[in-house]
């Protein structure tokens, strides 16, 4: 399961990203990291792109959750992981695409986990389960709506985030359903059974032909046989007469 190696790489990269933007002291590895100012904005492209510190306590698009839905969306974020890394496992027959579709799906669902899970208490303004998700990836957009609420830009979304919305888009166009799998399994089946059939076929008349011309091989050679014994005879009989 080589492609985890995709999953472990993501929760990497998406916790370094999120400590550059927070801030916070790691004692282990005796570092410190300033951060941004919760709300500060850095523009890289412009308006367009922007880093943008804010944190989400609830689920996508920044909808809010109250402390119940919350202890129940970090449980569900924990099993839903584990169901992810299973159906990972039991997809290691499948090619690789889906197979990384899938690790990226896993990686951006931990990501988010470890912030819901331990932030809390790692920054000190929450019990476990209940902490917040950092984002900061800014980007300008076309108006939209969604669940009554109008959006101006693209809502603010981390590495996590986009893990996962790569691994959903590359399952909708990669996967296949079992039935689909099926037909061309039984089309390929189909296929072989004609190759062989033909085969054999082919084999049946090219050894029907053999041994039709070992056959005619044989009567000629019985034919000559007899020919030959003929005039053997032939010969014995004059030889006779003559002596006689």
């Amino acid at each position: 399961m080589k492609v985890l190696f995709a999953t472990l790489f993501i929760v990497i990269t998406d916790q370094i990203t999120k400590l550059l933007v927070k801030g916070g002291t790691i004692p282990l590895l005796n570092l410190k990291v300033e951060g941004m100012r919760y709300g500060e904005s850095i523009n890289v492209i412009g308006d367009f792109f922007k880093l943008t510190f804010v944190e989400n306590p609830g689920i996508a698009f920044g909808i809010s959750v109250n402390g119940t839905s919350k202890l129940l969306l970090s449980i569900f974020s924990i099993l839903a992981s584990i169901g992810i890394f299973y159906y990972l496992w039991k997809s290691r027959e499948q090619k690789l695409v889906v197979r990384i579709a899938l690790a990226f799906i896993l990686g951006g669902a931990i990501g988010n986990l470890i912030d819901r899970t331990f932030y809390g208490v790692f920054y000190g303004y929450s019990p476990l389960f209940y902490g917040r998700v950092v984002d900061f990836f800014n980007v300008d957009f076309f108006d939209f709506t969604i669940l009554g609420r109008t959006y101006e830009r693209w809502p603010i979304f981390n590495i996590a985030d986009a893990s996962v919305t790569i691994g959903v888009i590359l399952l909708l166009v990669f996967h296949r359903t079992p039935s689909e799998e099926t037909k061309e399994k039984a089309e390929v089946k189909n296929q072989m059974k004609s190759y062989l059939t033909s085969e054999t076929t082919l084999s049946a008349q090219v050894e029907t032909s053999g041994l039709e011309i070992i056959n005619n091989i044989n009567s000629r050679e019985r034919r000559s046989d007899l020919s030959d014994d003929e005039k053997n005879n032939g010969g014995n009989n004059n030889r006779e007469e003559n002596k006689s």
